[in-house]
């Protein structure tokens, strides 16, 4: 026993239990009154800087100051201040509160307005709550809320499935305003740039290195959406997107209730043509979705025609200019759940056609400024193999216009 007797290693061994028993004593002492203390602590529902809500909160502060300048209320809100007031009587109903015994609940004004900044600056939640000073969790629940809210309230009235009369007038407008007869939209896709969530592997992974959920979009001749599908995976090409979601099953089913054939202005002789959409190469050539020639070194025709569905199809890359010009997040890595980005994605699109029908829209040329450019093709593009009705289709909207379909200001040559 290394030199120690036998009642010598027993008292020792005494002493050291002695001493691991304070120890834990004195542990145990210490967690109960750091136990006591975060009960205490918890008894205090919101933390005393949130308390002056009502006094510095952005809400309750700046925006009343705001409110006596619309110019500046818009470029805060995006709206105007009667859009903000319209918007409120439509959704107030459906993001209002009951008080409890605890607290009051934030009033339907402020709830929309935090929404709304979000969506208009992109900022993180906890720079949203820090400014509105409420508590980020409150944040997390408000803006979900609200986002579907706004698209439940506002969809119906904006961004309802077209009729077949709404389709005939999408086409007027589009004869009228870009020189492309019988067309009843334009489409393409955005990449909405997200955080990538956890266990997904290389699903929002794009060709571009990035994650992002997918957008996709019929546009028509004043920048308004019609046709939506939101969160499409980054890595689908635009048109693998196009074929999984439900437009595309109703385009290829013929569900879409398009008006029926109809010959092209002037020209009767060529037959009655189907309504079409346009899109760029990332498509398919269909029948009813037409799609630029594929090549650098066209006859004049071709390149007549890659001209026309071009101007026509630049409405939707202007849509989604305005939209994301007008709406922050879109130039900003969202990092909140991707249920959550398709709710805001899609209260942002119809906030768009809710912005624009308010209000007037400014009026569009005939002409496409820069028409004296070189008719030039849109590159060099994949092969298709596609039906021969659908080659028929793009040869007789070629043919025509070279010929009855010319506008002045096309070149000759």
């Amino acid at each position: 026993m290394g030199g120690y007797s036998a009642r010598q290693f027993q008292s020792h061994c005494e002493m050291a239990d002695m001493d691991f028993v304070a120890r834990v004593a004195a542990l145990y002492v210490l967690w109960k009154a750091e136990k006591r203390r975060r009960l205490v602590w918890r008894r205090v529902w919101v933390h005393q800087i949130l308390q002056r809500r009502t006094q510095l909160g952005e809400f309750h502060q700046l925006l009343q100051e705001l409110h006596l300048d619309d110019g500046r209320v818009q470029r805060y809100f995006r709206l105007s201040r009667c859009q903000f007031d319209d918007l409120l009587s439509r959704v107030g109903g459906r993001i209002s509160l009951q008080d409890t015994n605890y607290r009051r609940s934030i009033p339907p004004a402020e709830r929309l307005s935090i929404c709304l900044r979000y969506l208009a600056t992109g900022d993180s939640f906890r720079t949203i709550a820090s400014s509105f000073r409420v508590g980020v969790s409150t944040v997390c629940k408000i803006v979900p809320d609200v986002v579907t809210a706004i698209w439940d309230c506002l969809v119906e009235e904006f961004m309802a499935v077209p009729s077949t009369d709404e389709w005939r007038s999408i086409a007027e407008g589009f004869e009228e305003r870009w020189n492309f007869p019988l067309c009843c939209g334009a489409l393409d896709g955005k990449h909405v740039l997200i955080k990538a969530p956890p266990n997904t592997g290389s699903q929002f992974h794009n060709y571009k290195g990035t994650f992002s959920l997918v957008l996709l979009a019929v546009v028509d001749a004043r920048y308004c959406f019609w046709v939506i599908d939101v969160g499409g995976y980054g890595r689908t090409s635009d048109a693998g997107t196009l074929a999984n979601s439900a437009f595309g099953q109703a385009l290829r089913g013929g569900t879409l209730h398009l008006p029926p054939d109809h010959p092209l202005p002037g020209a009767d002789l060529r037959g009655p043509q189907p309504h079409v959409f346009v899109a760029d190469e990332a498509f398919s050539l269909r029948k009813k979705l037409m799609r630029p020639f594929p090549g650098r070194t066209l006859p004049r025709e071709r390149r007549v025609f890659n001209y026309r569905l071009s101007r026509a199809r630049l409405v939707v890359e202007n849509a989604f200019g305005i939209l994301s010009s007008q709406w922050r997040m879109y130039h900003r890595l969202t990092e909140v759940q991707p249920d959550v980005v398709e709710r805001c994605v899609k209260a942002t699109c119809v906030l768009h056609n809710f912005m624009r029908r308010s209000a007037e829209a400014p009026a569009v040329r005939g002409a496409v400024q820069g028409a004296e450019d070189s008719l030039q093709s849109l590159g060099r593009v994949a092969a298709n193999n596609s039906a021969r009705e659908a080659i028929r289709v793009r040869d007789s909207f070629m043919a025509y216009f070279s010929a009855e379909g010319a506008v002045p200001w096309q070149p000759t040559e």
